[in-house]
């Protein structure tokens, strides 16, 4: 494994941030000051720069996860970044169906409900 230098691993993750999120991103963590910097180089210039995965297949498992765990703002991020990277949101809408025998019901129309004010902000 080549070793990076903060700032590099910075720039990696700010790169990647962009190409998975656009703009929307950047504007969620840099508030956060010093933890959204801690989320652009670990997130996103360690775990979004590795080979095995496409950013598709990372954003399905991401959204899956935040619905399972009812994270319903960082659903919101995801779900656009899904659609960004390139998910429909009816491959979005299956992802979260998966997690209802995983996390049960409520969890998923949550979820539905997030995407569905997702895609008509965004197909408003």
């Amino acid at each position: 494994m080549t070793h990076k230098t903060e700032l590099s691993r910075f720039e990696l993750g700010l790169a990647k941030l962009a190409e998975v999120d656009g703009k929307v991103g950047e504007e969620v963590v840099a508030p956060l000051g010093d933890l959204g910097k801690y989320v652009i180089e670990f997130a996103f210039g360690d775990i979004y720069q590795r080979e095995g995965l496409s950013l598709r297949e990372r954003e399905i498992a991401t959204v899956a996860m935040l619905t399972v765990l009812g994270r319903e703002t960082q659903l919101r991020v995801h779900i656009n970044a899904a659609l960004n990277v390139g998910l429909s949101a009816e491959e979005i809408e299956e992802t979260i169906i998966q997690t209802v025998p995983y996390a049960g019901f409520p969890t998923a129309i949550n979820g539905i409900n997030i995407l569905k004010d997702v895609v008509s902000e965004v197909h408003g």
